[in-house]
């Protein structure tokens, strides 16, 4: 839910449910899908941040990383904060990043590398690595995907970790 704007927690439900039914519309039936999401966002009072951040979503979801942009960054405009406005920001950066605007994608997503932590943190670090991947920055990225990885291993965790760090700092 996004905290700065109460919401009916059985919209919310609603919504869940809708997502959990996207992979029932092959692509030809994408807009059947994106019809169902906006069925619900017109439910939501006009400036509500969740509307936009819904609608980007479906588009993004569809294959239309062009349509979901500005709509991501209007649900941010309007205030989406928390769980939701951090997988705005992830998912704009991977929607510019498709839209050869990979920069802005690193800008968005450098800071969440400092923000409070929470199980995005991984998608965060994904997200990056791939829009320094397109902007030639692959040592970065390799870092940020190596040191994301470390703590789920078995074993090595340490050594990755070490490694990750190794491939952006300088040689003493």
């Amino acid at each position: 839910m996004c905290e700065s704007v109460p919401v009916n927690e059985n919209w919310e439900q609603r919504v869940t449910a809708a997502w959990a039914t996207f992979d029932d519309y092959p692509e030809e039936r994408a807009a059947d899908f994106r019809a169902v999401i906006d069925a619900l966002v017109a439910e939501l009072p006009d400036d509500s941040p969740l509307g936009p951040f819904e609608r980007a979503c479906a588009w993004d979801s569809t294959g239309h990383s062009d349509k979901a942009a500005p709509l991501y960054r209007e649900a941010l405009a309007r205030g989406l904060s928390g769980y939701k406005g951090r997988r705005a920001k992830i998912q704009l950066s991977s929607s510019l990043r498709n839209l050869g605007q990979a920069e802005e994608g690193v800008k968005l997503l450098t800071p969440e590398l400092d923000g409070p932590s929470d199980e995005l943190d991984d998608a965060v670090r994904a997200c990056l690595a791939l829009c320094l991947s397109s902007l030639g920055r692959d040592r970065e990225g390799l870092s940020l995907v190596l040191g994301a990885l470390a703590p789920h291993l078995p074993r090595y965790q340490r050594s990755m970790a070490n490694y990750a760090r190794a491939l952006v700092e300088p040689d003493d």
